[in-house]
């Protein structure tokens, strides 16, 4: 029986010889993870269900990266319990102020996941190792308590929905106005528990950079995962910082997919999601002039390495316009430090943004940068829900680095120009 990508990989981990969608199956997975927001919670639960002890200590994975450093009394509770399990189970990758990062950006730059992984996070934007040629995806507390303990977990087999890309981007349009354009035209709910399987030559085309944001973001169109095949730049990115042996499926040439959707790369050009949902999507040169009080570049989403040097180019040597509050955030202490290797920090703070220790803060309005009564915010982030970022009444725009940094520079939503 022919089967997708993501099929492909979970009836491997099952143990069986191939598996259709709808099915239920238990699989063995190679990496839980959580966050300090979310592991104090399946801690309790893994307590409560009696466990004493955890299937791997090099597959479970514990990220402080929310409110850290901690914002207040309850953020340092909830690191404690983590720091505390931590220890007392000996986990390997157990991350803290001074080595953590944002969850989705660190585990592919330390080599924690590889292809052909089976993982599953207490955080909705586990899909982004998809960009890897991995099935990951997002759970409940429960389900990461249940995953320490006994190193599976049941799924439901997705059926999938095929991009296949052709073309390749312009300049200053990048993996996150692919994936905007994509949920603007299928909606939130429009691959609703499925697989987004990207094929297609377009494909040799993105960075990974732009493979692991599009992947991010799957989950903002109800999908259960997103997923890239592996070629030679998914292999060259892995060499030398994969733990395991990368494990690579391909997906069957008559694969069921429910349907094909075209995506010319080429056609693709700089994309917001307007409030308040990220399906709300328009081509930034058709907003006009929305005046902005804040910008954000960073999350799991855009703050690696190729979304720094996009705001740096576009930063350099200008200057952040007046009223306008430009937050920048390496998404992992690597990133970071490169930053400051290159120069680029020091551009960053010259042009009047603020640059600040990894961390998710006001992707999901925590900390550092919260969002009064009317005021808007331009974020390379992935959700632009109501009251995401503060205030009920504040408003949040969607778009890619290149467009916050160039919205920055004029303190209303711009798209930015090819030159720059």
């Amino acid at each position: 029986m022919a089967m997708t990508l993501t099929q492909k990989i979970l009836a491997a981990h099952a143990g069986l010889p191939e598996v259709s969608a709808g099915q239920l199956i238990q699989a063995r997975l190679n990496i839980v993870l959580g966050n300090d927001i979310t592991t104090p919670v399946a801690v309790n639960e893994f307590k409560k269900a009696g466990f004493d002890g955890i299937y791997d200590k090099d597959k479970v994975v514990i990220v402080l990266d929310h409110f850290v450093p901690n914002k207040d009394i309850k953020a340092a509770e909830q690191s404690k319990t983590c720091r505390e399990f931590a220890c007392e189970h000996c986990v390997s990758h157990f991350y803290d102020v001074g080595k953590m990062g944002i969850e989705h950006a660190l585990l592919p730059e330390q080599g924690i996941v590889t292809a052909g992984d089976c993982i599953i996070g207490a955080d909705s934007h586990t899909c982004t190792y998809g960009a890897l040629g991995a099935f990951s995806t997002g759970v409940g507390s429960t389900d990461m308590a249940a995953g320490m303990a006994t190193g599976k977990a049941w799924f439901k087999v997705p059926s999938a929905i095929c991009f296949h890309l052709t073309g390749s981007l312009k300049p200053n349009v990048s993996g996150k106005d692919v994936i905007l354009t994509i949920i603007g035209m299928i909606g939130v709910d429009g691959a609703l528990y499925k697989s987004m399987e990207f094929t297609g030559p377009g494909v040799a085309a993105l960075s990974m950079d732009d493979r692991l944001c599009i992947c991010n973001m799957a989950i903002e169109a109800g999908a259960k995962n997103g997923i890239f095949p592996v070629d030679e730049r998914t292999l060259d990115y892995l060499k030398g910082r994969a733990e395991r042996e990368p494990v690579i499926y391909a997906a069957d040439e008559n694969a069921p997919y429910e349907k094909t959707i075209e995506i010319d790369l080429s056609s693709i050009e700089p994309t917001v999601a307007c409030p308040h949902l990220p399906e709300n999507t328009r081509p930034t040169r058709e907003l006009g002039n929305i005046r902005i009080d804040q910008v954000v570049i960073g999350s799991c989403t855009n703050g690696r390495m190729e979304d720094m040097e996009t705001a740096y180019r576009i930063l350099k040597g200008k200057q952040v316009a007046k009223g306008v509050r430009c937050i920048i955030i390496p998404a992992t202490m690597a990133i970071y430090r490169e930053c400051i290797v290159r120069g680029y920090t020091t551009a960053f703070v010259d042009a009047g943004a603020v640059v600040s220790t990894p961390t998710c803060g006001p992707c999901l309005g925590g900390y550092m940068g919260i969002l009064a009564e009317g005021e808007r915010c331009v974020a390379t982030t992935n959700r632009n829900f109501v009251g995401r970022m503060g205030h009920v009444k504040s408003e949040v725009y969607l778009a890619s680095p290149a467009t916050a940094a160039a919205s920055a520079l004029t303190g209303c939503i711009t798209c930015p120009k090819e030159e720059n």
